[in-house]
């Protein structure tokens, strides 16, 4: 992984407390460090500063974090950046809309220092891809007419390419390694989102929704009570 002082962090919040708050808690930790107070100017950006992570703001005058979030997975070269929304206790209906909208995580404000610091290495731990290995055996996996490009996160389907958000990409990826396994709800919990990241119970079924609905219904299986299956 890049050196932590390497790592790009966005913040974004209409909030200048907490920007700066939550800037200054970072850099300290030797992140660097670029924000925006609102949903246009991140998007703006995000297409110059090429963070690493977004942490953005659910609640925003204008343009909410959840349609930012949105446009940011739609512009070119950041398919793949990791995004985690700030959300208030109130604001449980952001969750899930968030993941539907390419989110990966969510830090519930307000945020305690350890708690911010470790999700947010506990997410950039997994940005940087193993390296070193062949491109053809570590890079593309896939069967029939679905292949995935580890290295752009790139889904090949029927003659398409399809961009897809990262947790999206990478559960669909651990489905297609193993063409028929039963993967366990906790282990797509563990192998997708990690043990020291929490999320919501409906999370997996969220992403499910959202991959079935770009490969369509027959190729992700549903055992009842246990997990999901990819079918060749």
């Amino acid at each position: 992984m890049v050196a932590e002082k390497n790592n790009r962090i966005l913040l974004v919040d209409d909030e200048q407390d907490i920007l700066e708050f939550l800037s200054y808690t970072l850099r300290r930790e030797g992140f660097i460090v670029d924000t925006a107070s609102n949903g246009v100017t991140a998007i703006k950006k995000s297409s110059s500063f090429l963070p690493h992570l977004i942490l953005l703001d659910v609640m925003m005058p204008g343009m909410d974090g959840i349609e930012a979030c949105e446009r940011i997975r739609n512009s070119p070269g950041l398919e793949s950046v990791i995004i985690c929304f700030l959300t208030a206790r109130s604001e449980d209906y952001s969750q899930i809309a968030g993941f539907e909208a390419g989110g990966d995580d969510y830090i519930i404000k307000p945020v305690k220092p350890k708690v911010l610091l470790s999700r947010i290495k506990a997410l950039l731990r997994r940005y940087h891809p193993e390296s070193g290995k062949n491109k053809q055996e570590s890079e593309l996996v896939g069967t029939g007419n679905l292949v995935l490009d580890r290295e752009k996160f790139l889904l090949h389907l029927d003659g398409e390419d399809i961009f897809l958000p990262r947790k999206e990409f990478e559960l669909l990826n651990l489905l297609v390694s193993r063409p028929g396994k039963v993967f366990t709800r906790n282990e797509i919990f563990q192998k997708v989102w990690g043990n020291d990241i929490i999320v919501g119970e409906r999370t997996i079924d969220v992403h499910i929704r959202k991959l079935r609905e770009k490969i369509g219904e027959s190729l992700i299986y549903t055992i009842k009570g246990v997990g999901y299956k990819f079918i060749e």
